[in-house]
This record gives structure tokens, C-alpha cells and sequence, in this order.
């Protein structure tokens, strides 16, 4: 399995803007923004991407990028999604200090080597460079040694293509790589009918999850929620005052007046 050839319009893509980042968003602020989906927008260029120094959780997928290096400032970045694009290399990401999750299926990533830029990320648990239900995958996964290299390289890995390959349930993977291998048929010829190739049953994107937000997130919303009740109830009070005041000024002195 290979990356998608040239995309339509790569040519004349289209250049990540602060609109765009407000428009997606929803945030006045660049450095206000903690998760951005950007996917198939057909991007080329990011931009000022790097401008959004508080970005957590980031969809670029399926767009027409040939280099990251606008993601080398955002140093809270925590899942960042990249497949199906044009990357050769991944250096840019050396610096988000902060990633633990890390989608690079269906790119041009050609060895093991270009993935040594990851090996300082100490954060980093899940990694993904093909995705055989979505038919995407790098050059470099072709190679019989793929799976010992990666893991070679980047020992503190928990999850590798979606498979668990250390602490609970990476035995249970093990067994099933195992018996993969053990039903491959042979390179000599085999008697009896050849058996049919095995399907995926479940559509592309069944197991994936919505990543959960961080706890940073779920914060700012309820800091802008409690803002926003604070204001109503202060916008009650002087309403209050002012209907008072009204009364006050409209009732002749000593006459009975009047609860509104």
C-alpha cells in the first residue's frame, strides 16, 4: 500500500491564514485556539499555523503538505493527525516536546532514518504509519524489518498501527502477529485450492475514537461558561437598581408604591 499520487490543485493549495484559524475555531485569538480540525482543505502551505502556541490536538490529514515546519513552536501539542500527505520528514515535530500521539500514515517517509527525529520525544506512546483499512502507508513499511526497526528506534512506544506493543494486551497482539505469520502461505507451491485473501470486515475509521480532550480544555470551557454567568447575574442586578430607581423617582412622596 502506497500514499495517493499528486493531489488535484497541489500546484495553487491553499495557505493556512488567520481567518481560516478564527473561522475553524471559532477563537479571536491565534494563541487562545487548543483544537483545530483541518482536514482535506487541500492545504499546501501552514502558514501561521505556528502562531497558535496553545494548540493541543491538531487534524491535518488529507491535505497536500510537503513539510511541517510552522509546527515546530507549538510545543503543547499533544495528538497531531498528518496522513494522507506529502511528508518526506517529520524534524519540524523534534521540537513539540509535549506529543504523545502521532498519525503519519499514507506519506513518503522512505526509511527508519526519518524517524529518528521522534526518538528525544519521551511523551510519545502512539504512532500510526500505515493504516491497511484506509489503504494508507509509507515506503518504509514495505521493509520485513519495519516493525523491529520502529521499535528499535523508538523504544518507548506503547501502540505501533494500531497494535499494542508493550503493557496490558500487547501479549494478546503478539499472538495474533504470530499466527499472521504462521498461515502466510509459503513461497513454494502448495497443493489444494488457494485460499481467498482476507477482507477487512468493518469500515475505514471504525476503531478510530475521538481522542479525548485534555483536561485543559474542558477547563477553559468552564472558565468562559462561569464568565458568562457571572455577567448575567451582574447584568440582573443593575436591572434591579434601575427599576427601583424608576419606581422611586415615579411615586409621589408618602404614596404607596408599587413591587414590580
Amino acid at each position: 500500500m502506497e500514499p495517493r499520487g499528486e493531489k488535484s490543485g497541489e500546484a495553487d493549495g491553499v495557505r493556512v491564514t488567520p481567518q481560516l484559524l478564527k473561522a475553524r475555531s471559532g477563537e479571536f485569538a491565534l494563541e487562545s485556539i487548543l483544537l483545530l480540525k483541518l482536514q482535506g482543505l487541500g492545504l499546501a502551505d501552514l502558514g501561521c499555523l505556528g502562531e497558535c502556541l496553545g494548540l493541543e490536538w491538531l487534524d491535518l490529514s488529507g491535505n497536500a503538505l510537503t513539510q511541517l515546519g510552522p509546527l515546530a513552536s507549538l510545543r503543547q501539542l499533544a495528538v497531531l493527525n498528518v496522513a494522507d500527505n506529502r511528508l518526506t520528514g517529520l524534524e519540524p515535530l523534534a521540537a513539540c516536546e509535549n506529543l504523545q500521539s502521532l498519525n503519519a500514515a499514507g506519506n513518503l517517509l522512505a526509511g527508519p532514518g526519518r524517524l529518528q527525529c521522534l526518538a528525544a520525544l519521551r511523551g510519545l506512546e502512539r504512532l500510526r504509519l500505515r493504516d491497511p483499512l484506509a489503504r494508507l502507508s509509507n515506503p518504509l513499511c514495505a521493509s520485513p524489518s519495519y516493525w523491529a526497526s520502529v521499535r528499535e528506534l523508538l523504544p518507548g512506544l506503547k501502540v505501533i498501527d494500531g497494535e499494542r506493543v508493550s503493557g496490558r494486551g500487547s501479549d494478546f497482539y503478539q499472538l495474533c502477529r504470530d499466527l499472521d505469520s504462521s498461515l502466510r502461505p509459503s513461497s513454494g507451491p502448495s497443493p489444494g485450492p488457494r485460499a481467498t485473501e482476507a477482507q477487512p470486515w468493518v469500515e475505514p475509521g471504525y476503531w478510530e475514537s475521538w481522542p479525548a480532550r485534555s483536561s485543559s480544555i474542558l477547563e477553559e470551557a468552564c472558565r468562559q461558561f462561569q464568565d458568562t454567568l457571572q455577567e448575567c447575574h451582574d447584568l440582573d442586578r443593575q436591572a434591579r437598581d434601575s427599576l427601583a430607581q424608576a419606581e422611586q423617582a415615579l411615586s409621589p412622596a408618602g404614596a404607596t408604591s408599587f413591587v414590580f
